[in-house]
């Protein structure tokens, strides 16, 4: 009888796509998949190591899994272990194989070799970085309509306050013919939108094509062959560094019809005395004329941002920049993290750790100044007529309600007494009340 799995995914959407990859191998193979729960006899922990706190989950997970069969093979995957590699302290007795970044492809016959073997030694399979890409890949997706494509693995620009570069190695990006190979089999299996997404997308290409396409050629070339897909209607990319805006990049993508007019555009501060601290590559003011140029060539787009606050050494005067900033740019979403110190990164041994209660203080004051943003932004939206793909019926008010976004990535809700899912409906947004959260 095939064995029972349980996979648990933690982090970010790339270690989302890796997880449901895996998931889809294993039911290739014939495993059952079940709930992370009591019964399985394996566990798949995909881990994060992004922050501490991160750290300290995936742990949590890894023990829980043991807890819950202690008979069980419980698989430790990802940047958790990959961060740690050196530290035995973290490859403790709950973990029986250890599974780093670029071997999950093999995941089926590492599982075989274990158990053909069945050894009391913990199983340790290469954790050392490759400098190819690792060939994952999906035909489904957990969800019905829109699709995460990772394109992209790695990043060169070792920021002061990330791990990430550590765990995950150097920029290693997918073939252009892969991608499309994939994107295809999913338009062919019914989603009509897929997101472009990666550890550092922008760098996509630039190990195949060279340094002068980092971020340039690559990713827009990329796009290209993907809006060139029959079925996919629309088109979104993941988080993006601001050098990628250029001119020709703005201009070329909006021109596409299938393209998406939101970007994620990453800040992290809007002081430039912080960014310098955080080896960020760009000045506020270069950001700034970034996010403009995107709003010369498409209408009213949706720009979000991550902001850090309470950087080590940021002064209230710097802070006092970065909040000033971001009110200047008028994001439709801001999200705020608290500085989490990360042990092995340089920001974690700077002077000037900032005290928790004055991060929480200014947290909060960038906190409500993205929720006055976002409602601005919504209310921009009211007596226009915007396209809608439907996702799925929800309860909303007492009232049974679908529910989808729109290109802008704003959530939508409306009625309808047919089944209205996977299909883009025009829709009136008569009152702020349409937009969901």
């Amino acid at each position: 009888m095939m064995k029972k799995v349980a996979l648990h995914n933690l982090g970010c959407k790339v270690n989302a796509y890796e997880t449901e990859a895996m998931q889809e191998m294993l039911e290739r193979e014939g495993y059952e998949i079940v709930p992370f729960r009591e019964g399985a006899d394996i566990y798949i922990i995909n881990t994060c190591t992004v922050t501490n706190i991160a750290d300290r989950k995936s742990r949590q997970m890894l023990h829980r899994a043991r807890k819950m069969n202690p008979d069980a093979i419980v698989v430790a995957a990802g940047c958790y272990v990959q961060a740690q590699e050196n530290e035995n302290h973290t490859l403790d007795s709950c973990i029986d194989i250890v599974i780093g970044n670029n071997k999950k492809q093999d995941l089926i016959s590492i599982l075989n070799e274990y158990e053909a073997k069945r050894e009391a030694d913990k199983e340790v399979i290469d954790i050392n970085h490759t400098k190819e890409y690792e060939n994952l890949s999906l035909s489904r997706t957990g969800e019905h309509t829109r699709a995460y494509i990772k394109v992209q693995d790695g990043c060169n620009q070792f920021c002061s306050y990330c791990i990430i570069p550590f765990a995950r190695g150097r920029v290693r990006s997918r073939s252009l013919e892969d991608v499309v190979r994939e994107v295809t089999a999913l338009a062919e299996n019914g989603y009509k939108e897929v997101v472009l997404t990666g550890i550092h997308l922008s760098s996509y290409g630039i190990d195949l094509n060279g340094e002068d396409a980092a971020g340039k050629t690559g990713l827009l070339e990329l796009i290209l062959a993907v809006h060139g897909i029959e079925g996919i209607e629309r088109i979104r990319l993941g988080s993006l560094e601001p050098r990628i805006i250029t001119e020709e990049f703005a201009k070329t993508i909006a021109s596409l019809p299938k393209m998406c007019p939101h970007f994620h555009l990453s800040l992290q501060s809007g002081c430039d005395a912080t960014l310098k601290r955080m080896n960020r590559r760009y000045t506020s003011s270069e950001y700034y004329q970034k996010c403009e140029l995107l709003r010369k060539y498409f209408d009213n787009p949706a720009l979000t941002t991550d902001v850090i606050v309470g950087f080590p050494g940021e002064t209230e005067e710097e802070f006092e920049q970065s909040r000033a900033f971001v009110d200047k740019v008028n994001f439709y979403e801001t999200h705020i993290f608290k500085y989490s110190r990360r042990e092995g990164t340089r920001a974690a041994v700077m002077d000037n750790q900032v005290p928790e209660q004055i991060k929480t203080l200014r947290s909060n004051r960038l906190i409500k100044l993205g929720r006055e943003k976002q409602e601005k932004y919504e209310k921009s939206l009211v007596g226009k007529t915007v396209e809608v793909l439907v996702e799925e019926p929800a309860v909303i008010d007492g009232r049974e309600r679908q529910v989808g976004h729109t290109k802008e990535y704003v959530r939508i809700a409306l009625d309808a007494e047919e089944n209205l899912q996977n299909q883009i409906v025009k829709v009136q947004i008569d009152s702020h009340s349409q937009i969901i959260h």
